[in-house]
């Protein structure tokens, strides 16, 4: 209590200043509360949005007691409280469950309804769409909570259905027909919205309304049977069913009760947590940095007060005690405003995230446990911010400030010497973390924040050699260099904290930019550009007892009908007697695969030629197309291969499975052959035959596919995708448009640019009208000897222009340390090249990036500045 009495004085004058001084208040409270709202606002979102609790089991149970699932091949089970966070299965043979079994199994009567779920195929004007279909009984109280009626009425029977908002959007209203593509048509008597997700199409009917009879013993089925314990979760796991019981949800077991096979599952994820602390970090040196500037102008003001209490026996501790209680009135303003604004900003925000995600959100959901925690982020942020300040307070020359004198002290050695260390750790914690094969990318984010720490306290020693090379610079940028030099307590924190953004930002992307050029180069195109194909793996047309294929072609010529189809030969992947039919490719001598994987991507893992390749991408260099097509000329093989081959021929085994899982293995047979290298990727497919080396081997060739040429616009690829799912649900188009960057990867690079500059901008005008309120008495001497109105106008620019550009110089100088050693593990894959061969990883500096915002930002900083600063000031005495 007695330690508590000596800082109400201190608090009282704080709150006086704070309301005599608003303009610095209120920016120094902007500054505090701007990431106070922000991470106030993330999180009230994402609480919202993350479902849990009761509101989580009504989504998924409705009203039931408990969800059982029975897969008819498990005859035991194993789960944690929520199976889908966690569970395994167990067997080989049928697992003929039925209800009766459940209620054995817990030993009580039991209720149920049963719930089956799948996808839905329609007819639409243009062919064939789908939606996610459910049948269940919506009347019966167990559904309560799982679908809510909008509009219309429940179904009553099974020839009624309804469907939701996305589905009825797309031209079916309520009193339409829904016609299935299994023939069969249903009366649209209602809509629904599912209450945990949202945003694709939607169909819901009574038990048998939509084709969806469980198969073969699959069964989920919502229980009312009394609370269902973790025992009964376990007697029901023996028999082979995964349970979801509201009881256990909400009283979950110890962990000792978890099978051992799951026992670690569902924990916290150490890289996520890691990350989390390393943005905190960041964040609140960021904050202090920012804050730090404007305590330093407000103990500036203070001088005066503080040099007559240190002169009427006043202790240093009294003096730090004055600033820092500016910093806990301003703080806990701060935090209060910011986590009320982040609320409100939260609820501005939900409408626009819903629409962004098709997971339902929850109710507005406010963690009042986190916003404390949040507010007293914002309040430790701002303390911290005023420590150097409030020492630096404590230890000015009292008779100097007395006397009106500015007096500043020479940078010292030690914190240099330190910076100096800590940068050196830095870069060397950068290539530690480069050359790690895993876990690299946390090593180098660490070693980032150690080497911003050494760039901080460089920062004076910096600020101290610019001033003294300033002897030739024009008055202004002399006067602005000069003067923050001789403000360090100011300067130091601004140029830090736009050092500091620019380097995280400069970090970044180049990380970002650099991934997303290996993805551009390693991109695998299937066609040539502009070019589609048409592939269809249900054999037969799924038993239509029509070719499929000249149907399919019929369709694509009736919607591109100026393009040229040319049909893609395989080799035959069934037979009369045989239900598959697989090639083993081999060489003598050679034990290993000639493929680590292929993708069998046109139809057909082997695909038949005569004298000429097939008009898609192989990965076929261009020097070895000629050899190739000389070699099915020839009637030999064209084989594809992961590491080079010398051999001239390959031993090719045909194998041949039937129905009951037995194989029928012919004896191999050597084909003549070249080899062609395609490197660690999945290639394509196997080979490439002849006719006559198929015929060698006793399979045939059938179409597995169509070349269609290009160009395709999106349009007609629509048309025509529509069109072939109305023959075949296995059917698709594909057209070739080359690499196509994410938009994530775009949106994370423009939100880049757009914080980076924000942040710099910000600290920038932040620390230059502070630097502008503080030389005020000598902008006005100045004025006073003669210089002319815009002279102001002129330092005002060169304060902006000295901090951001020195502030963003050294920022993107130590930003590269990061952002090139993190594409070491992030790029330098090199499984995708032939015998370790390519680049040991890949590097993209974004420079117009970084340029605009070393160079042009600083530059339009100092132009707004200049242009908004006042040029005329009443003059005042240099004395306070």
């Amino acid at each position: 209590m007695r330690y508590l009495r000596g800082w109400r004085p201190m608090l009282r004058l704080a709150r006086r200043d704070v309301l005599r001084s608003r303009a610095r208040s209120i920016l120094v409270l902007v500054m505090i509360a701007l990431p106070v709202l922000a991470v106030t606002a993330a999180d009230v979102v994402i609480s919202t949005a993350t479902v849990s609790g009761s509101e989580a089991l009504e989504r998924r149970l409705g009203a039931a007691d408990a969800r059982v699932e029975v897969q008819p091949w498990s005859t035991q089970a194993a789960q944690l409280p929520d199976p889908d966070q966690g569970s395994s299965w167990s067997g080989s043979q049928g697992n003929e469950v039925s209800l009766a079994t459940v209620e054995r199994a817990l030993g009580r009567p039991i209720t149920a309804i049963e719930r089956h779920e799948g996808s839905v195929r329609y007819t639409t004007p243009k062919g064939i769409g789908a939606a996610e279909g459910t049948e269940l009984d919506l009347a019966d109280p167990l559904a309560a909570g799982l679908f809510e009626l909008t509009a219309g009425r429940l179904p009553g029977s099974a020839d009624e259905v309804v469907v939701n908002g996305d589905l009825a959007a797309r031209g079916l209203a309520v009193g339409d027909d829904l016609e299935l593509a299994s023939g069969l048509t249903r009366r649209i008597v209602g809509t629904v919205e599912s209450s945990s997700a949202r945003g694709y199409p939607i169909v819901v009917g009574p038990p048998g309304s939509l084709g969806m009879e469980a198969s073969q013993g699959q069964h989920t089925w919502l229980l009312d049977a009394g609370p269902v314990t973790w025992s009964d979760v376990r007697r029901l796991n023996a028999i082979g069913a995964l349970v979801l019981s509201r009881a256990v949800m909400q009283d979950p077991p110890p962990a000792s009760a978890l099978p051992a096979e799951l026992q670690g599952q569902g924990g916290n994820d150490s890289a996520t947590l890691a990350v989390l602390v390393l943005v905190v970090v960041m964040a609140l040196l960021e904050v202090v940095l920012l804050a730090g500037p404007a305590f330093a102008v407000g103990a500036r003001r203070q001088s005066r007060n503080l040099a007559l209490m240190a002169a009427s026996g006043g202790t240093p501790g009294q003096s730090r005690r004055v600033v820092l209680a500016g910093a806990i009135v301003l703080g806990s303003a701060a935090a209060v405003t910011g986590v009320v604004l982040g609320v409100l900003a939260a609820a501005a925000a939900l409408p626009l995230v819903q629409r962004l995600s098709d997971a339902r959100l929850g109710p507005f959901d406010v963690p009042w446990k986190h916003l404390v925690v949040i507010g007293a982020f914002g309040l430790l942020s701002a303390f911290l911010a005023a420590v150097v300040p409030a020492r630096f307070a404590s230890r000015q020359d009292v008779v100097a400030v007395l006397a009106g004198r500015r007096g500043h002290r020479a940078p010292g050695v030690r914190s240099p010497l330190l910076g100096l260390v800590l940068l050196g750790l830095g870069i060397g914690g950068a290539v530690y973390g480069a050359k790690r094969p895993s876990g690299g990318e946390f090593v180098i984010a660490a070693a980032a924040v150690v080497a911003v720490l050494g760039m901080i306290l460089l920062v004076p020693v910096v600020v101290a050699v610019l001033a003294r090379l300033s002897r030739g610079l024009p008055l202004p940028l002399r006067y602005a260099v000069r003067d923050a030099s001789r403000h360090r307590t100011r300067t130091v924190p601004a140029v830090a904290a736009v050092a500091a953004t620019v380097a995280g930002v400069v970090a970044l992307g180049i990380g970002i930019s650099s991934d997303e050029l290996e993805n551009r180069r390693t991109y695998q195109p299937l066609l040539p550009m502009g070019t589609g194909s048409v592939t269809d793996y249900a054999l037969g047309g799924q038993g239509s007892g029509t070719p499929v294929w000249p149907r399919l072609t019929d369709a694509v010529r009736r919607q591109l009908p100026d393009n040229t189809l040319t049909e893609l030969k395989g080799m035959a992947s069934s037979a009369a007697d045989y239900d598959s039919i697989y090639l083993d490719l081999s060489v003598r001598g050679r034990p290993e695969p000639l493929l680590m994987s292929y993708a069998g991507q046109y139809g057909s893992e082997v695909l038949v030629a005569d004298g000429r390749l097939p008009d898609v991408e192989l990965g076929i260099p261009d020097g070895a197309k000629a050899a190739a097509e000389r070699m099915l000329a020839e009637g030999g093989a064209v084989v594809l291969t992961t590491r080079p081959v010398q051999r001239e021929r390959v031993r090719v085994r045909v194998q041949r499975y039937t129905e009951g899982g037995g194989d029928v293995t012919a004896r191999p047979v050597s084909l003549p052959a070249l080899f062609v290298p395609v490197g660690d990727l999945t290639a394509r497919v196997q080979a490439v035959l002849s006719p006559e080396a198929a015929g060698r081997l006793g399979v045939g060739s059938e179409t597995v596919g169509l070349v269609v040429d290009g160009p395709v616009s999106e349009s007609a690829e629509k048309d025509v995708s529509e069109a072939l799912g109305a023959i075949s649900p296995d059917a698709g188009f594909y057209v070739e448009r080359g690499y196509q960057a994410d938009q994530a990867t775009l949106i994370v690079q423009v939100v880049l640019g757009i914080l980076g500059a924000v942040l710099m901008l910000g600290g920038t005008l932040t620390a230059t009208f502070l630097a502008l309120s503080d030389a005020r008495p000598d902008l006005a001497t100045l004025s006073a000897v003669g210089s002319a109105p815009r002279t102001r106008r002129a330092v005002a620019a060169a304060y902006a222009l000295v901090i951001g550009l020195v502030g963003a110089v050294l920022g993107a100088a130590v930003g590269f340390i990061p952002g090139i050693a993190v594409t070491y593990p992030l790029t330098g894959h090199r499984w995708n090249a032939p015998d370790g061969a390519g680049p040991s990883h890949y590097l993209d500096v974004p420079w117009l990036l970084i340029g605009s915002l070393v160079l042009a930002l600083p530059l339009v900083t100092a132009l707004i500045v200049g242009v908004f600063a006042r040029s005329r000031l009443p003059l005042v005495s240099r004395l306070e």
